[in-house]
Parts: structure tokens; C-alpha cells; sequence
């Protein structure tokens, strides 16, 4: 069984209109969560396509991978974001809470870790 898809009303029906500078700020926000979207895709790209092999086999489309699927989640995620935070803004209310800069911090740790991991690993083959 499906549940009913709840319809929103359009942003222009909800609230009052805030004021435009916040509105500005929260649309210079989402623009820099896609260019950070576009630098990891392209960095993940880079480290599979450009980059040469270094580490064990599947090791740099592993890095490569994951730079990728941070990439998706923050493109993913950043439209809703905005439409989230022009929302409470519409309405007065608290702006809503966000895991999708932990996800992003988490997960670059996590390529952090494994260029480092990779890098040693490569060091000790003596190329």
C-alpha cells in the first residue's frame, strides 16, 4: 500500500516574505554547496582518470568512488536545504537541522584517511 504524497504549497504561498538579504544569503549557501558538489565529482574523476595508479589494484577507483558519492549526496541534498531553510524562514520558525555537512565532513575524513592509507601502502611497494 502507498501512502499519500503530502503537497507543500509553493514557497510564494507560505508566510511572509523574509527579508531579501537572508533570502540572498541562503541562495549564495546552496550555490556553494553545488560548486563543492562540483569539485569533489571532478576530483573524483581526476583521481580515477588522470591521476597515475598508486596503492594496491582498485585503490584509486576506491578513492575515486567515494569522492564521487559525496559528490551526489551534497547535489542531492542542497536543493532541499534551501527549500527547507526559505521555508522556516517564510514561517518565522527555527531553521531545520542538517546532516549533510557531517556526512561531507565524515566522508572526506574517510578519503583522508584512505589517500593516506593508499599512499604508505604504494611507499612500501618501492616504486
Amino acid at each position: 500500500m502507498r501512502l499519500p504524497r503530502v503537497r507543500r504549497p509553493p514557497l510564494r504561498e507560505v508566510g511572509q516574505d523574509p527579508d531579501y538579504r537572508f533570502s540572498l544569503a541562503n541562495e549564495r549557501t546552496f550555490l556553494a554547496w553545488i560548486r563543492t558538489s562540483l569539485a569533489l565529482l571532478a576530483a573524483g574523476v581526476a583521481v580515477i582518470q588522470i591521476i597515475p595508479s598508486f596503492g594496491p589494484p582498485g585503490g584509486r577507483l576506491a578513492l575515486g568512488v567515494v569522492l564521487i558519492v559525496l559528490a551526489l549526496i551534497l547535489a542531492a541534498a542542497s536543493y532541499p536545504r534551501w527549500e527547507g531553510v526559505e521555508r522556516a524562514m517564510r514561517l518565522g520558525r527555527s531553521l531545520p537541522e542538517s546532516v549533510v555537512s557531517r556526512v561531507v565532513a565524515y566522508g572526506l575524513g574517510a578519503v583522508a584517511v584512505l589517500s593516506l592509507i593508499l599512499i604508505v601502502l604504494d611507499a612500501g611497494t618501492g616504486r
